[in-house]
């Protein structure tokens, strides 16, 4: 609290804008620190799991978990009660793969952690991003506002096709991850500039690099590619220990990328992925989560070119596992993650199937479905209550909840937003 205190001095001397925006994080943390017990009475609970929908249900929160889901249900002594009056209830909501807390302003290159440029040695599996994660960041509250809880934290391609490691993020004020690492690729066209301009040659140091880790190629020959870190990283998830994500978009390319996976006997993911509906029986026998970049409708790429606004819709008739994914800036944009289920709902996938994938999808794809995704007895409490439909982008989150904690649901757009309408208010 001096911390914080210090802080709110120095706002007072400079900098309001950008200082006051670093408090209002903090106080967040500070503010989820105090945890509660909680009832929420007479909601729609979107449970997210096998439940499904529950009319005038009541979720109870007791030490930051949900201990039970029905009707009917008591408050303990002391316990705050929401009356919902029939309003939704969902899980907190998954903000895709972002640069959250490692990304503030891309343009400045001293507030960017996500990306590795090592052009004497770039294949640097080992890379952990989640080391440079700030849990201050003013984009959490921004992001959380929305409705989203977690994030699936990712390295970036710099020099190298393999970005590194990253993890699941609670937008709590904790500054560690949940659940195992996962590994970032890129395989394709966008990578063909890392890779000698050759498709081809990804796979050649992909299976390069597997030999390495196996110890099949010598640590000191001079055409290793890994360092003793990259090939301890790289061994556990030949073992199994963590899932790899590929972003990748050709339908040949996802064929080749299921061969390999089944040969080296991998878990991995698909982002992207805007040919995927093409090979959907595959992806759904070989049990492969997609994290479909739901507006790519028209080809901005040679491996694009199937590109269509149907693409969850079709995987998910198939038996695919969809969630979502954003190109570009999906960490400032990480509150239209609930537009693209939406969109993909409007496209043809079923509703139920749009919110799983905000929520127990990316929980199970990335190995922290027995914590977080689904509103379930033993789960922590990270909960979101709609003033409307959380997939149409026209109502808003009235309060989140992670860990049974309130969120202050504030963030520096709110604060500007509120001063410039007092100033403007002003005679």
């Amino acid at each position: 609290m001096a911390a914080l205190k210090q802080l709110v001095q120095s706002a007072a001397k400079g900098s309001r804008a950008w200082l006051g925006s670093t408090v209002m994080a903090l106080s967040c943390i500070c503010a989820s620190a105090q945890a509660q017990d909680l009832l929420v009475r007479n909601a729609t609970v979107h449970t997210a799991s096998a439940r499904g929908s529950l009319q005038n249900a009541d979720v109870l929160v007791q030490g930051g978990i949900i201990r039970a889901v029905g009707s009917g249900l008591s408050a303990p002594a002391g316990a705050t009660v929401v009356e919902a009056n029939g309003r939704p209830l969902t899980p907190a909501l998954f903000g895709g793969i972002t640069e959250t807390g490692i990304e503030e302003v891309l343009v400045e290159t001293s507030t960017v952690d996500s990306s590795l440029k090592m052009s004497d040695q770039p294949l640097r599996p080992e890379f952990d991003v989640t080391l440079a994660y700030n849990p201050a960041s003013v984009l959490i509250p921004v992001t959380r506002l929305e409705g989203i809880g977690f994030t699936a934290l990712g390295a970036t391609p710099g020099g190298g096709f393999v970005a590194g490691q990253g993890g699941v993020m609670r937008l709590d004020g904790s500054i560690d991850p949940i659940g195992p690492r996962a590994l970032f690729l890129r395989i394709g066209a966008a990578a063909s500039e890392l890779t000698g301009h050759s498709r081809a040659a990804q796979w050649m140091l992909l299976q390069q690099m597997i030999d390495e880790a196996r110890g099949q190629v010598a640590a000191d020959s001079p055409h290793a590619l890994l360092t003793p870190a990259g090939r301890r990283a790289l061994s556990r998830y030949l073992a199994g220990q963590g899932r790899i994500v590929v972003e990748v978009d050709r339908a040949a390319d996802i064929r080749q990328l299921l061969r390999w996976a089944t040969r080296e006997k991998v878990k991995i993911a698909i982002a992207g992925a805007s040919e995927a509906w093409q090979v959907a029986p595959e992806l759904a026998a070989a049990h492969v989560p997609v994290f479909v970049d739901v507006l790519a409708n028209l080809p901005a790429s040679f491996d694009q070119l199937g590109a269509t606004l149907e693409n969850a819709a079709r995987l998910q008739r198939a038996g695919v596992a969809v969630s979502f994914a954003q190109r570009g800036d999906a960490t400032h944009n990480a509150r239209k993650m609930r537009q693209l289920a939406g969109n993909a709902v409007a496209n043809g996938l079923p509703w139920a199937d749009g919110l799983a994938g905000l929520t127990r999808v990316p929980a199970q794809a990335f190995g922290v479905a027995d914590q977080i995704g689904s509103i379930e007895p033993g789960k922590r409490a990270d909960l979101v209550l709609w003033e409307g439909d959380p997939l149409d982008v026209a109502h808003y989150a009235e309060q989140v909840w992670l860990g049974g904690r309130a969120m202050p649901m504030r963030s520096r757009q709110t604060e500007l937003r509120d001063r410039y309408l007092q100033r403007n208010a002003q005679p």
